[in-house]
């Protein structure tokens, strides 16, 4: 039992160098953090100033609602790059020749899915950062401010492994960003991340209000702006447990598989 312990927190320690090798390379080429960046804050200041006076009659109204949502949004959209990243190390060898180090077998993509937390962990404070300088004005506590970061950090941990079984079996980087956002747009856009679902027709507010993504926005405002947040709260803990135990062994499975056949999807 010693040994197993010794063991796992040698393979946590090489999961954090790994991690670090990922967000070190950012030195290197600063934009592999802009659309973690740059991407967010057109997003909100576009839906702000461009339909905030249709949608809720005023910029400052509409801001109180979009922000929580932009940052759902935008958590949602940037885990494409856990994938994308994974696939890029396995097309050009480079997670084979991380696995044949003396290091544990699941540190690589451990490694990869950290650092993809961080970069989440940044454009969550670079957006509510941005939104206090456009007037956001925050009406929960700072500990709902805590609460709804380590809720989206939760969901984002548990869709990366969408995300890492799209970057396994897509044949290049360019499908994974393909087959990602192909898929995203809809669940993103059929939501109340831009427009209450009241507003919506009958039969659509079912579809919305199911969609994780929905579950997540109104939980994000509850625990922001100091309303209701429990319920959507843990139906979106329940949809990441769901999505974690569905695709965390598909991806793996699927990893080693390709691994066994030369990185080959």
């Amino acid at each position: 039992m010693p040994d197993s312990n010794h063991r796992f927190f040698d393979g946590l320690n090489q999961t954090l160098t790994l991690a670090w090798r990922t967000l070190v390379q950012i030195r290197h080429n600063p934009w592999e953090l802009g659309d973690f960046s740059i991407q967010p804050v057109l997003f909100l200041l576009l839906f702000l100033y461009v339909f905030g006076g249709a949608i809720a009659g005023s910029t400052e109204a509409y801001l109180q609602f979009i922000l929580p949502g932009v940052i759902v949004m935008n958590m949602v959209f940037v885990t494409v790059y856990v994938g994308h990243g994974l696939n890029m190390d396995l097309t050009r060898g480079v997670f084979d020749r991380l696995r044949a180090l003396p290091i544990a077998r699941w540190a690589p993509l451990a490694g990869r899915i950290t650092a993809d937390l961080v970069k989440q962990a940044w454009s969550i404070l670079l957006l509510l950062a941005i939104g206090f300088l456009l007037g956001y004005r925050l009406e929960g506590t700072v500990m709902g401010l805590l609460g709804m970061s380590l809720l989206l950090l939760t969901f984002a941990l548990a869709f990366s492994w969408v995300m890492v079984w799209i970057g396994v079996i897509a044949r290049d980087p360019e499908h994974v960003q393909l087959f990602g956002f192909t898929a995203l747009f809809p669940v993103t856009f059929v939501s109340n991340v831009f427009v209450p679902t009241e507003s919506m027709p009958p039969w659509l507010q079912v579809v919305v209000e199911l969609n994780p993504v929905s579950l997540l926005a109104e939980a994000s405002r509850g625990l922001l702006n100091g309303e209701a947040f429990l319920q959507p709260a843990l139906w979106s803990m329940a949809w990441a447990l769901g999505i974690g135990l569905v695709f965390a062994p598909l991806a793996l499975r699927a990893l080693e598989r390709r691994l066994a056949s030369g990185s080959s999807p």
